[in-house]
C-alpha cells in the first residue's frame, strides 16, 4: 500500500477544519456543562467543569416540573415523522414521473420545482396562514387540525429539495432494470416500490433525515401555526422559556440541551447515510 503524503497545503486545510470544528462544537459543550450548574454559579464559573459543589440536577428537575417537555417532544416527533413520511412518498413518486416519463411541460414543471427552493419560508407564511384559516384548520382548538396546519407548509417547504435529490439519483439508475420488471408484468406502481425504492435507499435516507431535522428545528412556522400551549413543539417551548425566563440561564441551558441532544444523536448515527445519499447520484453514471 502506498503511504499517503501530506503536503503543506493539505496540513493547512486540516488545521482550518479542526479549528472550525472546535469553534462549532465547543459552544454546544459549554451549554451542556452549564446545564448542570446552579443559575447563580453560571455567571461566576461559566467555563468551569460541573464538578463537586458546582454539579446539580436542579435545572433538569425544574425543566420537567415547570414545562411540558414530554408533551412538546410528542408534538415534535409526530409533526416531524408525518412530514418525513409524506415528503418521501410524494417526492419519490414525483421524481420517478419527472425522470422516467415524457409528457408536455415536463421540463417546465421541473424548473418550477427548482424555482421553489428560491422562495424563503417567511415570504409565503402569511398567504399560507390566510389560506389555512379560510379552510378552518389554522387557529382552531382541535389538536389534530393544528398539527395538520403545520404539517402541510412544512411538507411543501421540503418537497423541492427532496425532488431534486431523488431525481438526480433515479436518473443515474440503469433503465434496463425497470424494463425487465415491466416485461415481467409489473405496473408503474410496482416498479416504483419494488425496483426504484430498494435501489435509492441512500437518497431516500438523506431526504428523510433532512426533512425530519428541518421540521424538528423549524421555529418560524411554529410561531404562526402552533398558538395553543398543548400544541407547542419543543422549539416553540424553548422560545417561550426564553421570553419568560430570560435571566434563568441554568433552566435555559438545561432546556437547550434537551432540544439539541436528540438531534446530535440522530446525526451521529445517521451521518453516513447523509453523506452517501448526497454523493451517490454524482458518483454513479
Amino acid at each position: 500500500m502506498k503511504k499517503r503524503k501530506f503536503s503543506v497545503s493539505m496540513s493547512a486545510i486540516y488545521l482550518i477544519l479542526i479549528l472550525w470544528a472546535v469553534t462549532t462544537i465547543y459552544p454546544i459543550i459549554w451549554v451542556i456543562q452549564n446545564s448542570f450548574k446552579a443559575k447563580d454559579k453560571i455567571l461566576e464559573n461559566s467555563f468551569a467543569l460541573p464538578l463537586g459543589d458546582l454539579f446539580t440536577f436542579a435545572n433538569y428537575r425544574r425543566a420537567f416540573e415547570n414545562l411540558n417537555i414530554f408533551g412538546a417532544y410528542k408534538n415534535s416527533i409526530f409533526i416531524s415523522s408525518m412530514v418525513c413520511a409524506i415528503v418521501i412518498l410524494l417526492a419519490g413518486l414525483a421524481s420517478f414521473a419527472l425522470v422516467r416519463y415524457h409528457f408536455k411541460l415536463r421540463d417546465t414543471l421541473y424548473m418550477m420545482v427548482v424555482a421553489g427552493m428560491m422562495f424563503p419560508a417567511f415570504a409565503t407564511v402569511i398567504p399560507v396562514l390566510s389560506m389555512e384559516t379560510s379552510w378552518g384548520i389554522a387557529g382552531t382548538k382541535s389538536w389534530w387540525l393544528s398539527m395538520l396546519s403545520i404539517i402541510l407548509p412544512q411538507v411543501a417547504g421540503n418537497l423541492s429539495f427532496a425532488i431534486i435529490v431523488l431525481s438526480g439519483y433515479i436518473r443515474s439508475l440503469p433503465i434496463e432494470l425497470e424494463e425487465s420488471a415491466f416485461l415481467e408484468g409489473c405496473g408503474p406502481v410496482q416498479i416504483f416500490f419494488k425496483v426504484i425504492v430498494p435501489l435509492t435507499k441512500p437518497s431516500f435516507a438523506t431526504v428523510a433525515i433532512f426533512s425530519f431535522l428541518w421540521s424538528y428545528n423549524d421555529l418560524f412556522s411554529q410561531m404562526f401555526f402552533l398558538r395553543r400551549p398543548e400544541t407547542r413543539a419543543i422549539t416553540r417551548l424553548l422560545n417561550e422559556l426564553t421570553s419568560n425566563e430570560g435571566t434563568d440561564y441554568g433552566l435555559m441551558a438545561a432546556t437547550v440541551s434537551l432540544v439539541i441532544v436528540p438531534v446530535m444523536i440522530v446525526y451521529v448515527f445517521l451521518q453516513k447515510y447523509i453523506i452517501k445519499g448526497m454523493t451517490a447520484g454524482a458518483v454513479k453514471g
